[in-house]
């Protein structure tokens, strides 16, 4: 079935297109308005919505046979390139048996079983293994202790109560634990705990310094103020600092990762014929189809009493063509997209074409807002990674030549600038700015520095020192 939001030949988009015009605002039906509104949602929300259709409209059942269906139609599709194996760096690679990857499902150990296992070992009497415990128990994420000693040792249980001394020393053994800076009540403390790292003598003690007097001046990395309090050479304070920053002070989170989002991809970028085209992922098309048993019966059996039921028939029916619309709308809109981006494909960011919803909602004969939500939440798995439908949409910059390129591959080259840098030598964001200008693209220095903070690089001075403590 052809989508009402691109087939010029039924419903022309301007004539559904919300605008500030009171008048033709009021022609939008409760349905369109609905249909607008589900067309903008990511497909986990949109497939939820149809969930919810399926528990209470009787009209409407999963299709089960639609999966087997749509398996034999794409085997007979001409296809000449191989599956692609989407790896976690983002990179297509072609399914061959070398490259499947064999997955560990044993789940990682958490912090308190790391622990536990080292105390296991240790030649300990039951008092000391119960404290030690109540004190692996009471850490947070972080692998900080943020409960008073005394609480824990409440918490343990034991007859007598634990003193002060007794905490403390069992906090000791906790804190002599891997990893280091475990147990610490603050980041102080949880910093000077992996000193013992820090090999050179004279820059543990000067650290220590650093760490136990002047936490502020270091948290503002204020070198100056450093040297002046320490009474050290600015060099000396500089490989001390950097050092520190070397420490962990999140020494909980290797054992406690967040959580990841996944993103399962809307449309398929694959190659057939030397060209690039879109395909849906049929994983995230909601299977859905009217029961005709029940429609016969109810056709059969209809009087004028049954009103509700008939609105449900005519929900599930809506619902049905929504599906189709949607999904046929989002593939129009994405082969629209890989059409001009081919190069994209090809060579990646730096080739990245400038495009305007217009250009797309002229092609479709659809209205540029509705362009808009086609490519918002909705993503695309190319070999270059899975990206917003919207990340493909660009003004145009102005070349010295006269052409245009896009905001995306001047990213992609400022990437490629700075990846290249000498060590010790970076790249300052007017040097970045001058080397663009010297291939033709003319670009504010402003305009380098937000670009290098959209790609999450630090400024040349952060580089340098990196590249200094390497």
């Amino acid at each position: 079935m052809m989508s009402a939001f691109h087939n010029s030949k039924h419903v022309p988009m301007s004539s559904i297109s919300v605008h500030t015009n009171a008048s033709l605002q009021a022609t939008l039906s409760p349905r369109l308005q609905k249909a607008v509104r589900l067309l903008q949602m990511s497909s986990q929300d949109f497939a939820q919505v149809v969930r919810d259709a399926l528990d209470t409209n009787p009209f409407l059942e999963a299709d089960e046979v639609a999966t087997g269906d749509a398996a034999a139609d794409a085997a007979n599709d001409e296809y000449i390139e191989p599956p692609l194996n989407w790896g976690a760096d983002g990179a297509a690679r072609h399914a061959r048996n070398e490259d499947l990857a064999v997955f560990d499902l044993q789940a990682p150990a958490s912090l308190a079983d790391h622990l536990l296992g080292q105390l296991n070992v240790l030649p300990l009497n039951d008092r000391d293994r119960a404290l030690a415990l109540s004190l692996v128990e009471s850490l947070d994420d972080d692998g900080y202790l943020r409960v008073p000693l005394l609480e824990v040792g409440d918490a343990a249980g034991l007859d007598p109560l634990p003193d002060a001394e007794e905490l403390a020393i069992a906090l000791k053994r906790v804190q002599a634990l891997d990893p280091a800076g475990v147990g610490a009540r603050d980041l102080r403390e949880c910093l000077e705990l992996q000193l013992a790292s820090i090999e050179d003598p004279q820059r543990r003690a000067l650290a220590a310094r650093m760490l136990h007097d002047h936490l502020d001046a270091l948290a503002a990395h204020d070198i100056r103020g450093l040297v002046r309090r320490l009474g050290c050479d600015a060099p000396a304070v500089e490989v001390a600092c950097a050092a520190i920053r070397r420490l962990d002070p999140h020494p909980g989170w290797r054992f406690s990762p967040p959580s990841t989002a996944f993103i399962t991809p809307d449309v398929i970028a694959r190659k057939v014929r030397g060209r690039w085209v879109a395909t849906l992922n049929e994983a995230v098309v909601p299977r859905v189809r009217v029961n005709r048993d029940y429609v016969e019966l109810f056709k059969r059996h209809r009087n004028g009493q049954d009103a509700e039921l008939g609105a449900h028939l005519q929900e599930a029916r809506w619902t049905v063509r929504n599906v189709e619309q949607r999904f046929s709308t989002i593939l129009a809109v994405a082969e629209a997209i890989l059409k001009r981006q081919q190069h994209f494909l090809a060579y990646g960011p730096m080739a990245m074409k400038p495009l305007a919803l217009r250009e797309i909602a002229q092609e479709l004969g659809m209205h540029e807002s509705t362009v808009s939500r086609v490519t918002n939440n909705k993503f695309i798995a190319t070999p270059c990674g899975v990206f917003e439908l919207k990340y493909f949409f660009s003004r145009g910059l102005g070349t010295a030549r006269g052409g245009e390129t896009s905001p995306t591959a001047i990213r992609g080259l400022m990437r490629e600038m700075i990846a290249a840098e000498r060590p010790g030598q970076p790249l300052s964001d007017v040097d970045i700015a001058r080397e663009l200008e010297q291939q033709g693209l003319k670009v504010a220095r402003r305009t380098v520095t937000k670009y290098r903070q959209l790609l999450r690089i630090d400024p040349a001075e952060r580089r340098r020192e990196q590249s200094l403590e390497r």
